[in-house]
């Protein structure tokens, strides 16, 4: 009887998630697979195909099985309703009560069984001790389960504070952007118009990928949440009835789904938008503007650091090292636009400093110890090509510690 009803769940089980199918869809190659699961796969593999057989589908949207749905509910009910009346259930061979559990054969057997020669020498538990043994077995099972679900209940937290706080972006940088814009004469109107057309349409690009990000974690909590209270309903059920099908309930309690991913590079590109913009416009206004050298990303920037709200500065910051330096070598290479901090004595690179530079430079040097001074110490000039405009493309000192 219980291989029968293991087949039986086996033919109602989904492919993809190996549970009874929920909303169950056909597909023209006759197989069937729940709805949530055919259009999760669908979305991982881009293409409309069978999960099982490969074949392509011609549909979108493939029509609800419903024989095989009402199948399914006539099978949970049942099994539910089993699930109830367990303490009635009597051993088949005897009519006995059910009151020991084999260790060997895995099953729950009556006192008479115990004596059978198909039990002889085999290892009993009463059926109580048995089951909080094994029960106990599936909550350590569960814990990961409700681990994650917690995880992923924090991340969508994010991802709804997220999503809001780029709504909240969109329409700041959108005043920032007309602000800049009143400054101009009348002829800019179309590039304003323009600008505003790129963020409109990157806040709907970010804001719909939050939507589906959204919209996938509330399908996977919702498929936690289901399959933890599937198990907690099996942990409620009466003893027997838990005992023959423990292994199924731990099974399901196996953790297959991978982190929740942290949200990243979501925000509105504001670089983008306001970097450099009067100089942009400059270029077709001819010098009416000045031009800021430097914009800052702020979903590239260190979590550590706070940008002007003009993303042309940041707060002061210290770089660590990892022993006391007497002396730190600083080279420039003008062509690469790098500006390198090192170890002398070793040649240990300790940071390094990129941008593209357009005008003449000048070495400025300062610290805030009392009683420390610090001695420009000049190397040996690598490379030094004076242009006409007084650039030095390429020079190496060293700033020593007194």
């Amino acid at each position: 009887m219980a291989s029968g009803s293991s087949l039986l769940e086996e033919e109602l089980s989904c492919p993809v998630c190996s549970d009874i199918f929920r909303d169950p869809v056909l597909l023209s190659c006759s197989h069937s697979f729940c709805k949530a699961c055919l259009q999760q796969y669908w979305k991982q593999k881009e293409s409309r195909e069978c999960p099982v057989c490969r074949r392509r589908s011609s549909r979108d949207n493939p029509p609800l099985n419903l024989s095989l749905r009402n199948t399914c509910e006539a099978f949970l009910k049942e099994r539910s309703q089993r699930a109830k009346a367990g303490s009635e259930v009597l051993c088949s061979l005897h009519c006995e009560k059910l009151k020991l559990f084999c260790l060997v054969d895995q099953i729950p057997i009556c006192l008479v069984c115990q004596t059978s020669k198909k039990h002889e020498n085999h290892k009993m538990r009463p059926v109580q001790e048995a089951a909080e043994e094994y029960k106990e077995k599936v909550r350590t099972a569960l814990s990961p389960l409700q681990d994650k679900l917690k995880a992923f209940n924090e991340v969508k937290l994010i991802c709804d504070e997220t999503a809001e706080h780029i709504k909240s972006q969109a329409q700041h940088t959108e005043r920032q952007i007309k602000m800049e814009f009143e400054k101009l004469q009348q002829f800019l109107k179309d590039e304003e118009a323009a600008r505003i057309a790129e963020l409109r349409e990157e806040e709907e690009q970010k804001s719909q990928m939050m939507k589906e990000k959204i919209g996938k974690m509330t399908e996977e909590i919702s498929s936690l949440a289901e399959q933890i209270r599937a198990i907690e309903q099996e942990l409620g059920a009466e003893d027997v009835s838990f005992l023959r099908t423990y292994k199924d309930t731990l099974n399901r309690a196996q953790c297959t789904l991978a982190d929740p991913e942290k949200v990243s590079g979501a925000l509105i590109d504001v670089a983008k938008h306001l970097g450099n913009l009067k100089y942009r416009v400059w270029e077709k206004m001819l010098g009416t503007v000045q031009y800021t050298p430097v914009t800052l990303d702020p979903n590239t920037a260190h979590s550590k650091l706070s940008l002007s709200e003009d993303l042309i500065s940041v707060r002061r910051s210290v770089l660590t090292v990892q022993r006391k330096l007497q002396r730190v070598r600083v080279q420039l290479d003008w062509d690469k636009g790098e500006v390198s901090f090192s170890d002398p004595s070793n040649n240990t690179p300790l940071y390094t400093f990129k941008h593209s530079f357009t005008e003449r430079l000048f070495p400025f040097i300062s610290h805030n110890v009392l009683g420390l001074s610090l001695q420009i110490c000049p190397l040996k000039v690598s490379v030094t090509v004076e242009q006409p405009c007084g650039i030095v493309r390429s020079k190496r000192f060293c700033i020593c510690r007194q």
